[in-house]
């Protein structure tokens, strides 16, 4: 019920956004809602299977650039579009992972960066599909059904992509709680034994991994139609690094973490960049901070504070008595 509750006030709060902050404004919380999604889907692996990616961008890049190709050639509305891409971008991701989850440790994370980094020579090999070192701009979002042009407008894709963000967690969460989901709790905590129980282990680092992909490859897929463009820089290894931080921030294996670090990332570094130009030596050290005194990262610290309150007033009730 508590859970429940907390969900409830936080989806009132954020249909509520579009009506308590200015207009154009709706594009850093658009594009907060989106790495908060990204970072939740390598929280999958991050955080309950203990596999690092180093190339998770690759998800990120394959949903952006399959929007981008579909709204360019087909004119179907938005939310199919992105169902259609994350599907697409989803198949591509079935052998990858295949061959990414033979391995383990720092072999699964070169792995990874590897088909990322080969993603991203083939966006140039492949120009005329891709727009080479131009990308794919000039990207508009298509009316929906019926010449409906609700998510043509900043409000009417929030509620989209808040809608897909929600569903999303709810997904994750039922399969981080399943029988599935403990089996990856079992292979994050102790592999070998995981494995001595019976459990196919590279068949379940095999499935998490093309959930993970395909979490990722949405919000690649809502990225396109937002931004109006598809570049080169989407598949860069460097993203890898940024959203693999915002699930160490937010707090990883618990979900909901991720997503406040993915939402407080982007609005930190809209907020400094426009105090400072050294705003990356700035976020660097609110980093730093987060590693060294608060590991368990925003969403840690949260429960901490919620589990100390409830504590106290049965500890000075018994002291009272």
């Amino acid at each position: 019920m508590r859970f429940w509750l907390l969900l409830g006030t936080a989806i009132l709060f954020s249909i509520c956004i579009p009506f308590m902050v200015p207009y154009y404004a709706m594009t850093i919380v658009i594009a907060a809602l989106i790495w908060g999604l990204f970072a939740m889907s390598l929280d999958l692996l991050v955080g309950y299977t203990r596999l690092y990616s180093f190339g998770h961008v690759a998800s990120y890049g394959l949903g952006a650039y399959s929007s981008a190709l579909l709204i360019l050639h087909f004119d179907i509305p938005v939310p199919i579009t992105i169902f259609l891409a994350t599907g697409i971008a989803t198949l591509i991701a079935v052998p990858i992972t295949w061959i990414c989850t033979r391995t383990h440790g720092v072999s699964f994370a070169m792995l990874t960066l590897a088909f990322a980094q080969l993603g991203y020579a083939m966006l140039f090999r492949f120009k005329e599909f891709t727009g080479g070192s131009n990308g794919l701009p000039g990207i508009t979002r298509p009316a929906g059904p019926f010449g409906l042009d609700f998510f043509q407008s900043k409000i009417g894709y929030y509620y989209m992509v808040l809608a897909f963000l929600i569903a999303s967690f709810l997904i994750c969460r039922n399969i981080v709680n399943s029988p599935f989901g403990k089996v990856l709790s079992g292979i994050r905590e102790n592999e070998m034994k995981t494995q001595a129980l019976g459990y196919n282990v590279r068949n379940y680092k095999w499935f998490v991994a093309i959930m993970s992909y395909m979490f990722g490859s949405l919000s690649g897929a809502l990225f396109t139609p937002y931004a109006g463009f598809a570049s080169p820089e989407l598949f860069f290894w460097l993203i890898s690094g940024t959203v693999l931080i915002m699930v160490i921030v937010g707090g990883s294996g618990t979900l909901i973490g991720p997503i406040i670090g993915g939402i407080f990332f982007i609005l930190l570094e809209h907020e400094l960049s426009e105090i400072t130009q050294l705003w990356p030596l700035a976020f660097g050290t609110v980093f730093i901070m987060f590693v060294l005194f608060f590991p368990q990262g925003i969403w840690g610290i949260f429960t901490t504070i919620s589990k100390k309150s409830k504590s106290n007033p049965s500890e000075s009730g018994h002291a009272h008595s």
